[in-house]
C-alpha cells in the first residue's frame, strides 16, 4: 500500500488567542502559520506526492496548496469532507479556557468516545468517518500509482490524533496522549494486516528518504514487522 503523511494545518488567530475554531467559515493562517506551511512545504520539496487532499476548510486549503505548490507537477489539490474539522456544535467559536470549565470537558479529556457535542458530532463519529476517508484515499492512490506512492493529507488537530490512534490500535480514549502541532508532519503505512506508524508530529527535516529507491521491481508490501527493529528507510 501506498505511504500517508498527515499534515495539520499552520497556525490561525484562533489558535494563537485560544479559541475552539471548529467549522466556522473564513478561519484563515495567519502570518506564522502561512510561514509553518511553507516550511512544511520544503521538507516535502524532495518526494513525489501521488495525491495532496484536504479538509475543505480554509485553513487546510492554504496549507495544502503551499504544499502543493512546492512540488515540480504542482498537483491539484483535492478536498473531502471525511477530513473536515469535527462539528464541535455550540462549543464553536468559543474560548478553550471558559469550556475547560464544562462538565463535559472531563469526559472530552478522560473519555472522548463516550463524548457527544451539544448539537454536534461525537469523536467517536468523527474518528470514524475520518479513518474511513483515509483509508479510501489510500487504496484508491495504491491502485493507481503503486505501493510506493506517497500522499498528503491535510486535516485537523484531533481528526489527525484520531487517525493516528486507529493505526496504532489504541483506543479512542487514549488520543489525547497523542500530540499534533500546527503544521505538523505524521507519517502512516498501511499494509495488508496492518498499519505502521513510521512517525508523529514531527516539525523539521526533509522527508525525502521516504522516496522509493530506484528499483526494476516493485517493492513486495509486507505487513511483518522486522524483529530487531531493521536497518530502517535511509539508504547509504
Amino acid at each position: 500500500m501506498a505511504t500517508l503523511i498527515l499534515a495539520r494545518h499552520g497556525r490561525t488567530t484562533a489558535n494563537a488567542t485560544g479559541v475552539l475554531a471548529g467549522r466556522t467559515k473564513g478561519v484563515h493562517l495567519d502570518d506564522h502559520g502561512l510561514a509553518q506551511a511553507r516550511a512544511a512545504a520544503e521538507r516535502l520539496a524532495d518526494l513525489p506526492l501521488a495525491a495532496v487532499v484536504s479538509s475543505p476548510l480554509e485553513r487546510c486549503r492554504e496549507t495544502a496548496r503551499e504544499i502543493a505548490k512546492g512540488q515540480p507537477d504542482r498537483p491539484r489539490v483535492s478536498t473531502d469532507r471525511g477530513l473536515v474539522e469535527c462539528d464541535y456544535g455550540s462549543w464553536t467559536g468559543r474560548e478553550l479556557k471558559t469550556l475547560a470549565k464544562e462538565p463535559l470537558w472531563r469526559t472530552v479529556q478522560a473519555h472522548p468516545s463516550a463524548a457527544v457535542f451539544p448539537d454536534g458530532e461525537s469523536m467517536l463519529d468523527m474518528a470514524a468517518r475520518a479513518v474511513a476517508a483515509v483509508r479510501r484515499w489510500d487504496a484508491r492512490v495504491s491502485e493507481q500509482s503503486g505501493p510506493d506512492a506517497v500522499w498528503v493529507a491535510v486535516s485537523h488537530g484531533d481528526v489527525i490524533k484520531a487517525v493516528l490512534a486507529d493505526a496504532l490500535g489504541i483506543h479512542l480514549d487514549s488520543f489525547q496522549r497523542i500530540v499534533v502541532d500546527p503544521a505538523s508532519l505524521s507519517v502512516v503505512r498501511y499494509t495488508p494486516l496492518r498499519p505502521f506508524v513510521v512517525a508523529t508530529n514531527t516539525t523539521a527535516g526533509s522527508l525525502g528518504h521516504l522516496r522509493a529507491p530506484a528499483r526494476r521491481r516493485r517493492r513486495r508490501v509486507s505487513s511483518d514487522a522486522a524483529v530487531g527493529g531493521g536497518a530502517g528507510t535511509a539508504t547509504p
